[in-house]
């Protein structure tokens, strides 16, 4: 059962705190499953993040979510921006999204958790759900959006819901906008990353583990800049190239949940067993499927220059320690993948239209200087991209906090 909503107390939150405002565990009567809800914090009474749905999912994976999502909205804040960045908050289901009683599980969860959504908790899809199914079982549990919550600080909510909408409408060559604008991203933090340290993107060769929406739409990205996609991997297993796979036709063979049609592979391709996208000699790795991808173990079998987190939570921590020792840099998932959610807010609230183009030259600006913001700031202060990137939160927080309060 839910616990009862309440008003957070405001007050002072350090930016060293771990304890979220709202922690709270759902059974399903039906299937006996758990769902969580953690809401790490609020500003101006609203939190951001996701719902993910996947077997063996846990309130402590939940909790790292929340936090990170707290962390990607301060690292986009823009003082003379209209976009003004939210808590973070993160859900979850413990469930295989294929099993039949997925949906029905889905729409449960949804209703159970409807005053959140409704007063301070906006989510939207995650690993193993799409937009269109959040939309479907939100619309079915009695929902007005799965957004709703932001709805009160927008200036004009009507206007604001529309160019939103219009967004989700658009497409790019049979992809919908709001497929690519995640992996356009990643993409440029990977670009940016490669011009800071003087590598040519021509030929610079990546393997990229996950070809869903976020994985396929940075492995789109980065073929049409000119690198080479020598390996992606999916439940299958890996699929291999070293002079380079062909992207689109790979992308075109994918199914809903981006499991491609062995089908459409070339001779040359080579089918390889799953974790051999880690070996594969490449200069970067895009782990872009689950948490908790590369361990203390598999780290062993590394030899790229770059791991960049399109994942959530994709490399343990002692195993980013390991990697760091020998060299081996780690662009974190908080500044990585926030394209997406950003690009959500900056549409809503009115900073860009319901244009491709525009949409991805925003985030193409945004993205770059986030991470020649933070690699600058681990060059200065010796540490990692990860350090860097909580100390860049750790000084925007008070800020935002000055503006709009604490909540806590």
């Amino acid at each position: 059962m839910t616990t009862p909503l309440t008003t957070p107390p405001a007050t002072p939150l350090t930016t060293s705190s771990t304890t979220p405002l709202i922690t709270l565990t759902w059974t399903d009567h039906v299937t006996g499953r758990p769902g969580y809800l953690v809401v790490d914090r609020l500003v101006r009474g609203v939190s951001s993040g996701g719902l993910r749905m996947r077997e063996g999912c846990t309130l402590d994976e939940v909790a790292g979510l929340a936090r990170g999502m707290t962390m990607k909205e301060a690292l986009h804040y823009n003082p003379e921006g209209r976009y003004i960045p939210l808590g973070g908050a993160k859900g979850g289901i413990d469930c295989d999204p294929q099993d039949p009683a997925a949906y029905g599980l889905l729409v449960r969860y949804l209703r159970a958790m409807r005053p959140y959504i409704e007063s301070l908790w906006t989510t939207g899809e995650d690993l193993g759900l799409t937009q269109d199914l959040v939309d479907r079982a939100a619309e079915e549990a009695g929902l007005v959006s799965s957004i709703q919550a932001v709805y009160p600080l927008l200036d004009d909510e009507a206007t604001a819901r529309r160019r939103l909408a219009d967004a989700f409408a658009v497409d790019v060559d049979g992809i919908g906008l709001d497929e690519l604008v995640g992996g356009c991203g990643v993409a440029e933090s990977v670009l940016a990353a490669l011009d800071r340290a003087g590598v040519t993107h021509a030929g610079t060769r990546v393997a990229v583990q996950g070809l869903g929406t976020m994985g396929g739409a940075t492995a789109r990205f980065l073929s049409r800049a000119g690198l080479a996609i020598v390996a992606v991997a999916d439940v299958k297993g890996t699929i291999a190239n070293p002079d380079g796979l062909d992207v689109d036709a790979l992308l075109a063979a994918r199914d809903t949940y981006g499991t491609v049609d062995r089908g459409a592979l070339r001779p040359a391709d080579q089918e390889l067993p799953g974790d051999a996208w880690l070996s594969v000699d490449a200069e970067v790795l895009v782990p872009a499927a689950v948490s908790y991808a590369i361990d203390t173990e598999n780290q062993r079998q590394i030899g790229a220059r770059w791991i960049v987190e399109a994942a959530n939570m994709p490399v343990l921590p002692r195993a980013e320690e390991l990697l760091a020792a020998r060299g081996v840099v780690v662009l974190p998932d908080v500044v990585v993948n926030s394209g997406t959610n950003a690009w959500w807010w900056w549409t809503l609230f009115g900073d860009i239209g319901a244009d491709a183009e525009e949409a991805f030259a925003y985030t193409r600006r945004s993205m770059r200087d986030l991470i020649d913001r933070m690699l600058a700031r681990a060059e200065a202060d010796g540490t990692t991209p990860r350090a860097a990137a909580h100390s860049i939160v750790a000084d925007r927080l008070p800020v935002i906090a000055e503006r709009f309060g604490w909540y806590r």
